[in-house]
């Protein structure tokens, strides 16, 4: 079975994504956002091909709204990357793969 972008809360975000033994990309994103739907596809084809080196996560802002607050997401999708539980990086908007790849390479 292939990786793809697995769901986080409010309630299991620290545990999934600040004490994580590697970087985490974290999706905040809503199902009535276009832009949103068109990152899916992407983030589960880098879920694929990061297997076991970069965990994806996405966060429903409608249904987790606490930790989108906590890190000032305010415009979706957002895309903020954790290393050793820290942020060290954020896209706002939806991005082409090479883009976001770019990113977060120096993290992997």
């Amino acid at each position: 079975m292939s990786a793809t972008a697995r769901e986080v809360t409010d309630d299991d975000f620290d545990d999934v994504v600040r004490r994580a033994g590697r970087p985490v990309l974290v999706d905040f994103w809503a199902p009535w956002c276009g832009p949103c739907r068109v990152m899916g596809p992407i983030l589960d084809a880098m879920a694929e091909a990061h297997e076991g080196t970069l965990d994806i996560v996405k966060v429903n802002l409608d249904e987790s709204p606490e930790t989108a607050r906590r890190f000032g997401v305010s415009s979706i999708p957002a895309l903020l990357l954790f290393s050793g539980g820290e942020l060290v990086t954020t896209l706002v908007g939806a991005k082409p793969r090479t883009l976001i790849e770019k990113a977060i390479a120096d993290h992997l």
